[in-house]
């Protein structure tokens, strides 16, 4: 596979984005990715600065390669986090829940690459305008925050719609994926639920085995009367918050039976009343072994699956004609 508009512009070999997950998405993980040949990302979430810098610092000191933060703007940090990019030269932000538009000038001034992370294809037009280098289309079938539209129909919708380069984004796993996603005009696609089981990932090991063993049913939707849907994984802490949807609970009781479970399925493995966010693509993951074996498995899956497909339009080309 040839180089791309997209493996350019962020100057890496391989069109692969490894998800930017918050207490996932560390330093080694990143570095892992992006020496793979793809693009790590560290994952800024709701931590402080001086935990996102130890972060960035742990990338610096792996890999000369690009990498990337994700900023999440609704997070009271967002803002020191912004600083905190400019200030280290991180090449490339990828951003979620909010708009980066105010930000825009500074990140131009600097050369940092904005990539929002979208869920409609009014967002993308929007942020499109405002500068930004490429758009991440976020299907519904993603881990952690959703939308309510399928990566299958997203993605030709966005690509249809602007003219900046297109990440795919929701339920890609494989190379399988991947093809799909470039049929439908993506220019990339961003992977984050296998990546929980890269051996780099400092994930618990409880998160990464639970990830491992689910089956196609085994993600479920939360917090949907709040408006604000995460995909987890099942387990105790989703039957509760279930019980108190059914039961009309307030929105703000329902968002505080949240808050740190993410934290705690992530870090000290409590996978019965943690936030286990992960994607429908977890039934596709089935072991735990290196990124740059993910990023390689990947691109070799896809390349013959598209090389396939070409000797398949060849020849019914040569039988028309």
């Amino acid at each position: 596979m040839q180089k791309n508009r997209l493996c350019r512009l962020l100057n890496i070999e391989f069109p692969i984005l490894q998800g930017g997950m918050a207490w996932v998405a560390t330093g080694e993980l990143a570095a892992a990715v992006s020496q793979s040949g793809g693009l790590g990302i560290i994952g800024a979430g709701h931590a402080s600065a001086d935990l996102i810098e130890k972060e960035i610092n742990k990338v610096q000191n792996l890999t000369d390669k690009p990498f990337g933060v994700n900023i999440m703007l609704l997070s009271a940090y967002a803002e020191d986090i912004i600083q905190l990019v400019l200030d280290k030269d991180v090449p490339i932000v990828t951003t979620g829940a909010g708009n980066p538009g105010k930000y825009m000038e500074a990140f131009k001034e600097k050369g940092v690459k904005v990539i929002p992370v979208v869920a409609s294809v009014a967002l993308a037009k929007r942020l499109e305008k405002q500068g930004v280098d490429a758009i991440i289309a976020e299907g519904m079938e993603s881990g952690g925050h959703i939308g309510d539209i399928a990566t299958m129909v997203l993605i030709p919708q966005v690509v249809q719609a602007v003219k900046v380069p297109v990440i795919a984004a929701g339920g890609i796993a494989d190379g399988r994926g991947m093809a799909a996603a470039l049929a439908l005009g993506a220019e990339a696609v961003q992977i984050g639920t296998r990546f929980i089981c890269a051996r780099e990932c400092t994930a618990h090991q409880n998160y990464k085995e639970m990830v491992a063993k689910s089956k196609d049913r085994d993600t479920v939707v939360t917090g949907r009367s709040t408006g604000h849907p995460v995909r987890i994984l099942k387990n105790k802490l989703f039957r509760l918050i279930e019980k108190l949807e059914t039961e009309n609970a307030p929105k703000e009781e329902i968002e505080k039976m949240g808050v740190g479970r993410l934290r705690a399925a992530a870090k000290e493995g409590d996978i019965v009343m943690g936030s286990v966010m992960a994607g429908q693509s977890a039934a596709l993951v089935e072991k735990i072994e290196p990124a740059g074996d993910i990023v390689r498995q990947v691109m070799a899956q896809a390349c013959e699956i598209m090389k396939n497909l070409n000797q398949v339009s060849k020849s019914c080309l040569g039988e028309k004609k």
